[in-house]
């Protein structure tokens, strides 16, 4: 008795199945296309959010590296009693310095007088810009930069000479230095411009002008209104429990310490918070996209049942069958995920180049979309796959 022999299908091995998978698309690129852009723009929006937030963090945190975390500042505030301002005495300034930790003090003095371009402007009419004396060591203390000429010194801090934050500087419509604005009564000559000061906002609406010529020319009391102070890393902590009671002896309490570079940090935590509807934008796009490939799928399964039934009268198990049209999805989703990949990044960079931020696109955005695209066409092309593989070889040679 002759045993018998049992015919064992053909295995397809990685090659064939790239061949027989990518069939589909060559045949039809137009459709390929359509589908695959539903793909690429949910990538694209999620690739792009992610990007624009990180860039915008890391120039933020770029700039706290550069201008450090390591500043405070003392303000006079309220009596607790009278409810009435108060004054720091002048003294404070000396006094802060000699602090054990303290590195460098700047201080500024608010002068009650009005900055205008010209005699001709009514007083009422300032633009916001406030009159500050200052001291010499206040540009080194903020770590700013002058945009044009120069600060003050020991010279021209006695003579009337101005240096303008860069925002008071546009509304005053002063572009150079060597023009003059009029202050008190005469007019004072722009010395210098400064560049933006991110912890040090109210100084870019300012006027600076020398702590003598504030006392000597427009009746300044002498009493500073801000002492910025720079400790070392390690003693910020205990220079803040220390510098109200330094600065006013007297009346510790009346003495407000800020620290300028939270404002940024809690900015460069929660950059990413306005992302999240964006995120979830591109991630329904991402869904659409993914019932686009489903939808190209199907109609591939029913356009090629044909193909289908002649494939399994040769032999092709449905395993095989459902392992090329799950491969077909897959390339069709991995095809619109590189590309939205790139636009994505694309599209970061055109935004940070424009802003003048650092191109920061996060590893894990680009691998975490793109895997993404990939669950999303093995679940698209699972049932088309499944349909197909299911198909009557008989009947599918009929309806072909």
């Amino acid at each position: 008795m002759r045993a018998s022999r049992r015919l064992a299908p053909a295995r397809l091995g990685p090659r064939d199945v790239l061949h027989v998978g990518s069939a589909g698309l060559r045949s039809r690129p137009m459709r390929v296309f359509l589908s695959a852009l539903g793909i690429a723009i949910g990538i694209a929006t999620m690739i792009a959010v992610v990007g624009v937030s990180s860039s915008s963090q890391a120039k933020l945190l770029r700039e706290l590296d550069k201008l450090g975390t390591n500043m405070l500042v003392a303000t006079p505030g309220q009596s607790m009693f009278s409810g009435q301002d108060t004054k720091l005495p002048k003294e404070a300034p000396g006094m802060v310095s000699r602090m054990d930790g303290v590195e460098s003090v700047g201080t500024t003095g608010d002068v009650a007088q009005s900055v205008r371009r010209s005699e001709n402007i009514p007083k009422e009419e300032t633009g916001g810009i406030g009159l500050k004396a200052a001291k010499d060591d206040l540009l080194e203390t903020l770590r700013a930069r002058m945009q044009k000429g120069t600060w003050l010194n020991g010279a021209t801090g006695r003579y009337p000479s101005v240096v303008l934050g860069n925002v008071s500087a546009d509304r005053l419509g002063i572009t150079e230095p060597g023009q003059q604005v009029f202050i008190g009564g005469r007019y004072f000559t722009v010395i210098g411009i400064l560049d933006p000061i991110p912890l040090a906002p109210e100084i870019e609406r300012s006027a600076l002008i020398g702590w003598e010529a504030a006392e000597q020319l427009l009746g300044f009391d002498g009493h500073p209104t801000a002492i910025y102070e720079r400790s070392a890393d390690d003693r910020v902590a205990a220079v803040r429990g220390l510098i109200a009671p330094t600065a006013n002896p007297q009346s510790p309490s009346t003495v407000s310490v800020s620290d300028p570079s939270a404002a940024l940090q809690a900015k460069a935590a929660t950059e990413g918070a306005f992302s999240t509807l964006l995120l979830g934008l591109g991630g329904i796009a991402l869904l659409v996209g993914g019932v686009g490939v489903a939808n190209t799928m199907i109609i591939s399964v029913l356009e090629r049942r044909h193909e289908i039934g002649l494939r399994r009268s040769l032999g092709a198990t449905k395993g095989q069958v459902r392992i090329q049209f799950v491969t077909e999805s897959l390339l069709l989703s991995g095809l619109g995920g590189l590309a939205g990949i790139a636009l994505g990044a694309a599209a970061t960079a055109a935004y940070a180049h424009a802003g003048d931020l650092p191109w920061v696109v996060p590893l894990w955005a680009v691998t975490g979309g793109f895997a993404s695209t990939l669950a999303i066409g093995t679940l698209a092309g699972l049932y088309p796959a499944v349909r197909a593989a299911r198909l009557s070889p008989t009947l599918a040679l009929q309806a072909g």
